[in-house]
């Protein structure tokens, strides 16, 4: 954890009448920075009180009501506190930051999307008051926090102006409908204070955050219509150098056992039979395999391709843990990344830079002198990983979709 910054001493007069002010879980928020004022500066309520107005004038773009903030009260508290009277201000001050503490619960309460979470404990929850407003007073800048919504995924705010796009142009019932499923989809990633990573299986687009920003983001191929990445959060905890590629039962039987069939060999293939799927597995000799019974799905065979250049899984893969058998992964195959609909993969993520991914995950290069294969290296810090789908987009015109290649929309 970071320490947040010192808080420097309110005035006396102003730090009493705060105290005499707070309850509750904003009292002890106010305690803990010797209760000094979030939203007065100088005698004064900064410009960041009309931000949150501003937002709280725009609520039904969030799906909440205007009128559960009671605006008239507000403005008429903030228009009091420019008599720089201690009272006033402390009045101001605390009740900008409970209505503030109950808009961004009211926010984060989630929505209709659906959401398998791997690691329970990503599933969102209530946040008290004074977490609320210690996460907005950490960053240096809380002008900028309260402007760029910091406390939400850039996903969701950028989907939030869309929505009010929407709203001003009267778009269908169904295209609105769309977009609130959208919107619901956003609403359960975390801030970018948070570090974690994003995966959009609707654009094939990768991003991840920390330290209150976007890091970066790549292209990804993303599970094709068959074979659909879920929506899913865990948390990143291993990296696996020089990664064996388990083939899948259908390609065992569509593609590797017509070219054995027809004259390949295994070892051309750079791949081996095993016994089983267990932790210690026999390799089995040409001799033990029915490649006729394997071509016709009427025996299942274990195949792994070796580590190595060409092989799917590329130089390294990250793992989650999961039922659905989703990671992310490094790819030899570069030329599907570049196409605009990267959906061809079978559920997995393939990563255009998995490198550069790895280097932010590991904190050190994902290159080892070592060829040994399945390497498993810890992460230092467990990463959380959200796999959504987001199809909504903006255009000159206003909004429109993306198609909806995975049929989740309807």
């Amino acid at each position: 954890m970071f320490a947040a910054p010192a808080a420097q001493a309110a005035t006396p007069a102003l730090a009493s009448a705060i105290r005499e002010e707070a309850g509750g879980d904003v009292k002890r928020f106010y305690a803990a920075r010797g209760y000094k004022p979030l939203w007065v500066r100088a005698g004064k309520v900064g410009p960041e009180a009309a931000t949150l107005l501003g937002y709280l004038s725009t609520a039904s773009r969030d799906g909440l009501k205007s009128s559960a903030y009671d605006l008239e009260k507000l403005e008429e508290l903030i228009t009091r506190a420019r008599s720089s009277d201690p009272q006033a201000l402390a009045r101001a001050d605390v009740t900008l930051s409970d209505v503030f503490a109950r808009y961004v619960r009211d926010m984060r309460r989630p929505g209709k999307a659906k959401m398998d979470y791997a690691d329970r404990s990503l599933k969102p929850k209530r946040t008290d008051a004074e977490t609320v407003l210690r996460a907005a007073a950490f960053p240096k800048d809380f002008g900028g926090y309260m402007k760029n919504m910091g406390w939400m995924s850039e996903h969701y705010v950028r989907l939030r102006t869309l929505m009010g796009r929407a709203q001003a142009q009267g778009v269908s019932k169904d295209a609105m409908a769309r977009l609130r499923l959208n919107l619901d989809r956003t609403r359960i990633l975390p801030g970018p204070y948070v570090h974690h990573v994003v995966v959009d299986a609707s654009s094939g687009q990768l991003w991840y955050y920390g330290s209150g920003k976007r890091v970066d983001t790549m292209k990804v191929v993303v599970g094709a219509p068959e074979t659909q990445t879920p929506m899913l959060a865990g948390k990143l905890q291993w990296a696996i150098l020089n990664p064996y590629w388990n083939v899948p039962d259908y390609l065992a039987q569509k593609s590797i056992a017509p070219k054995v069939l027809g004259g390949r060999s295994l070892a051309s293939l750079r791949m081996e039979a095993l016994s089983d799927w267990g932790p210690n597995p026999r390799k089995l000799a040409p001799s033990e395999i029915d490649w006729p019974a394997v071509a016709a799905g009427q025996q299942a065979l274990r195949l792994r391709e070796l580590p190595g250049g060409a092989n799917s899984m590329g130089k390294v893969k990250f793992l989650f843990p999961n039922d659905e058998g989703i990671y992310l992964h490094d790819t030899p195959d570069r030329a599907l990344l570049g196409k605009p609909d990267r959906h061809f993969s079978n559920g997995c993520i393939r990563l255009e830079n998995a490198g550069q991914l790895g280097q932010w995950l590991m904190h050190r290069s994902i290159r080892t002198k070592s060829k040994a294969p399945e390497q498993a290296v810890a992460l230092p810090v467990e990463v959380p990983v959200y796999l959504t789908y987001i199809t909504a987009i903006a255009t000159e015109r206003g909004i429109a979709f993306r198609n909806d290649v995975y049929g989740r929309d309807g």
